[in-house]
């Protein structure tokens, strides 16, 4: 079982996005289930219509799921387990206030020791807990930090040993009863039956509280873990998850498509056959166990050629769609401009003005002018040389004067492909376009 569990607090990022797909590869390859679980608990940074955004990108991506949940469904399980672990003795009550708690900080920086909890309340049991509520004191529930160092095996990072004052008596119940995140995810996947986490490297930390938290809870199911390396900016710093430029939404706004953002972020950081692949090309050949355990820079020259030659490879009908037709000729058409362009945003700037009213105004537009009106009234000719011999014949123009009018009435611009090769493609269209 593998899981892809995403916070609805911002626009899905694209370290996020390589996560959910090698969740569900690996899922493929085992053929076992990929599960999605929004982990919603953190209220005050929710923002609505987040949970749904992050479906309908996996849809795009073709990323199906067997289920998927929100994780503040299981609040009361989450509740009922942290009091189990109070009532077992392997948690506290803790009524430290935020002075006291910055006061320990403080002392631990001065002895030059790395901030951990003191131990003032670990001796406060469930026995407390009606008092506590009776009284309306504010407390938390703080699990009992371990008495051995955490262990466990990476399969990206290697062996991670955690010392246990490493690990602490952190929270697992907070003051309005919630649960953090750590304890939610650690319950959730236990619930679940996962047992190979796939994430980035900065929830490694994370994993010694978790595997904690499981074992006091007297789970004995193995998880194994692979945390990818982070993927930086081109100026060699981690890419920030606030950043617009940085999330998938800017990409597809930017025109690129899913196979070729799939693509590249499959390549990064991994040995492959081949540069230029599809989602299911990869499942006969991915290994995670061969990712690079160093960082991965994000280039988005690199994800410019891959989306050449994904739009090149797809289906000319419907990559037509993506300009308002149904005609694979259209497609074709928008093929021959991949040369001078790399993305739908960049194709459409080259296809649209091809079907937009054209401007008589410019040095050309008396010919233009003159073309149009023979245009209007010759008959359909199938072969660009007897189109463009009857307009010579009719205009009398010749070189210059008569080849670039002819582009410009043709393609709205003074440059591109050969004529030759867009006549066949808009011929059926030429009414349309010549005006």
């Amino acid at each position: 079982m593998l899981r892809f569990a995403p916070s609805p607090t911002g626009d899905m990022h694209i370290e996020q996005l390589r996560v959910a797909l090698f969740n569900y590869m690996v899922a493929k390859q085992k053929d076992v289930n990929f599960i999605v679980r929004i982990e919603d608990t953190d209220k005050e940074r929710n923002i609505t219509g987040k949970d749904t955004e992050i479906m309908e990108i996996l849809e795009k991506f073709a990323l199906p799921h067997d289920s998927v949940s929100h994780q503040s469904e299981n609040l009361h399980i989450h509740q009922t387990l942290a009091i189990r672990l109070l009532e077992e003795k392997k948690a506290f009550v803790c009524t430290c206030t935020p002075d006291q708690l910055a006061a320990d900080r403080e002392a631990s920086e001065q002895n030059k020791a790395d901030p951990h909890y003191s131990g003032r309340c670990s001796l406060v049991g469930a026995e407390e807990l009606k008092k506590l509520k009776e009284e309306k004191t504010p407390f938390v529930v703080r699990i009992k930090a371990p008495d051995a160092p955490v262990v466990f095996h990476d399969l990206i990072q290697g062996d991670i040993e955690t010392a246990p004052n490493e690990v602490d008596s952190f929270v697992i119940l907070k003051t309005d009863g919630t649960p953090t995140y750590n304890f939610a995810c650690a319950c959730d996947d236990m619930l679940a039956g996962v047992d190979l986490i796939i994430r980035s490297e900065e929830y490694l930390s994370n994993t010694p509280r978790q595997k904690h938290i499981q074992t006091l809870l007297g789970y004995q199911q193995e998880i194994t873990y692979a945390h990818l390396p982070a993927i930086l900016n081109a100026e060699g710093g981690k890419m920030n998850m606030c950043e617009e430029t940085s999330t998938v939404k800017w990409l597809f706004a930017q025109g690129f498509i899913p196979d070729a953002i799939a693509n590249y972020l499959i390549l990064l950081g991994n040995d492959t056959p081949a540069e230029v692949f599809t989602m299911p090309e990869a499942l006969e050949w991915f290994d995670l166990s061969r990712l690079s355990r160093s960082q991965v820079t994000f280039d988005i020259d690199t994800l410019r050629s891959l989306n050449r030659e994904h739009l090149k490879r797809m289906d000319d009908k419907r990559l037509s769609t993506l300009f308002g037709f149904a005609d694979e000729d259209i497609g074709k058409l928008a093929k021959l401009y991949l040369g001078e362009a790399s993305t739908i945003n960049e194709l459409a700037s080259k296809i649209e003005p091809i079907f937009a009213p054209k401007d008589f105004e410019g040095k050309w537009g008396a010919q233009m002018q003159t073309m149009e009106e023979i245009i209007q009234n010759a008959p359909m000719m199938d072969d660009y040389d007897d189109f463009t011999a009857h307009l010579v014949h009719m205009t009398g123009l010749k070189g210059e004067s008569f080849f670039k009018p002819l582009r410009l009435i043709l393609t709205g611009a003074e440059h591109g492909p050969e004529l030759s090769e867009i006549y066949p493609l808009i011929k059926p269209y030429l009414l349309e376009i010549a005006s």
